[in-house]
């Protein structure tokens, strides 16, 4: 899932593989918020940490590829995307002039833009 900040796709149905990757984090993103959150805050373990920074980079693929996500996991992506960090990064990559027309047309593997 090669990673534009430029795409959103409609996406498509996952493979196996894939959709056991995408469960597996789930299931570690519900479990840090259920289990092991604070109050301090709404990220995996309440205030925000090199935990959160560590899943930004997957999150925005997430977004990209609309995967969809359990409740939980869904509210921490939400989340996540309006932090200002990642808000900075995605007016960043907007301004990026370089372009790679291979990885642009892979939009149409994943259902084309949304």
């Amino acid at each position: 899932m090669p990673m534009n900040l430029k795409l959103k796709l409609k996406g498509k149905p996952a493979t196996p593989e894939v959709q056991r990757d995408i469960d597996r984090v789930s299931e570690i993103w519900i479990e840090a918020r259920t289990q092991f959150a604070t109050a301090d805050g709404p990220y995996l373990f309440g205030a925000f940490s090199v935990a959160d920074a560590m899943y930004a980079p997957l999150v925005w693929r997430l977004h990209i590829y609309n995967v969809a996500l359990p409740t939980v996991a869904a509210a921490y992506r939400d989340t996540m995307l309006a932090h200002p960090a990642m808000l900075e990064w995605y007016a960043a990559a907007l301004k990026e002039t370089e372009a790679h027309a291979h990885y642009d047309r892979l939009a149409d593997d994943y259902g084309g833009r949304r």
